[in-house]
């Protein structure tokens, strides 16, 4: 799941959606309390949830939410049928919230790292945030935090899987976006159902973002429609390597060796260079477009930063092994199973072979 203190640009939040984790499930090293409360939440979910046919089949059911409610179901049965994912339960029912997010998490870091505080599952494994179904926790615990000198992200996520565990619904949260994004999050949470590695969230979610992108492509060509707007994507692109290069500025100021007084000024100094390339950037490359100010504005800390590049490192090498699969899916599930099973020091060597196969312009590999 991702975190965002105001609301993000549709697409970058989108492509930073991630899983909820079985942190919904199992506590492991959580405390009862905790578990106590996702385990209430995610039963409150199950208890109102309704089958979508029979919202859809209501009188009363609002004419837009039917209209949405029957695309989510296109694109359900597409996922199955086209993309090789999931045929089960999950995304035939429909719960309305009555909040803007089903689950807040919690993302924390020193106050000089940018390595984020990790929790751990029985299942899920290793990740770096916690989720909580109530905004207030989620604020609580950020404060806890905050006050023993962490640095804190808190933010609303609209989407989550229970790899499986449930028939996770869609919700009202997944329908405040356009057709691609609703399509784009079934096909990319149903991808955490198919293929799971723990205590690897870039992998996992670099596969699910690879599914996402790749069978949104896959699903406008099905309906006649023309290939998505490449140059939203490419201003997302220009900020996440912008914003990468500020943490790799940071990372190297932290391990530099220097006080903590001079990490704390040369901290806020990196971060005020950031906003003045964001500005010329922006007003040289993208002058009409304004997308990205109200995210720079606000306050940035290390926590802030952890999902960029986080979700979509290894999305290149995916795309490379798809093409290795001749654009099959069951073989390219069958190669990213593979992979899954390596040890992660060789899985990760794997994949950065192939990137760099992309980096040398012959990603269409061998």
């Amino acid at each position: 799941m991702v975190l965002w203190v105001s609301m993000p640009p549709r697409s970058i939040f989108l492509r930073l959606i991630v899983i909820a984790t079985v942190s919904l499930l199992l506590f492991a090293c959580s405390s009862l309390g905790y578990y106590a409360h996702v385990a209430h939440g995610q039963s409150e979910l199950v208890l109102h949830r309704r089958a979508v046919a029979k919202v859809i089949s209501d009188p009363a059911t609002d004419p837009k939410l039917v209209a949405r409610l029957e695309l989510a179901q296109q694109a359900r049965r597409y996922a199955s049928q086209q993309l090789g994912l999931p045929d089960n339960r999950s995304y035939t029912s429909y719960v309305d919230l009555h909040r803007p997010y089903v689950v807040w998490n919690v993302f924390v870091t020193p106050p000089y790292s940018v390595a984020p505080l990790q929790h751990c599952f029985l299942i899920a494994g290793c990740v770096a945030y916690r989720g909580y179904f109530e905004e207030a926790k989620a604020k609580r615990e950020a404060a806890r935090w905050q006050g023993q000198g962490d640095d804190v992200w808190v933010g609303g996520v609209p989407a989550y899987s229970t790899l499986g565990w449930f028939s996770d619904p869609v919700l009202s949260s997944m329908l405040r976006w356009d057709d691609d994004e609703l399509a784009g999050t079934i096909f990319h949470e149903l991808a955490h159902q198919l293929i799971y590695v723990k205590d690897d969230s870039a992998f996992n979610e670099s596969f699910a973002g690879f599914v996402q992108a790749e069978g949104l492509r896959a699903w406008r060509q099905s309906r006649g429609l023309p290939p998505s707007e490449a140059r939203h994507q490419a201003m997302d692109d220009g900020f996440t390597r912008m914003a990468l290069d500020l943490r790799d500025r940071l990372q190297t100021l932290y391990s530099s060796g220097v006080t903590a007084a001079a990490m704390a000024e040369g901290k806020q100094h990196e971060i005020e260079a950031f906003r003045e390339r964001y500005r010329q950037w922006r007003e040289r490359d993208w002058p009409n477009e304004h997308r990205y100010d109200a995210w720079v504005a606000a306050p940035i800390n290390n926590a802030r930063l952890l999902p960029f590049g986080l979700y979509d490192r290894w999305q290149p090498a995916f795309a490379v092994i798809f093409r290795q699969a001749q654009n099959n899916w069951s073989a390219f599930y069958g190669r990213v199973r593979e992979l899954g099973r390596m040890p992660q020091a060789e899985r990760e060597k794997t994949l950065q072979s192939l990137l760099n196969t992309v980096a040398q312009g012959d990603g269409a590999g061998g």
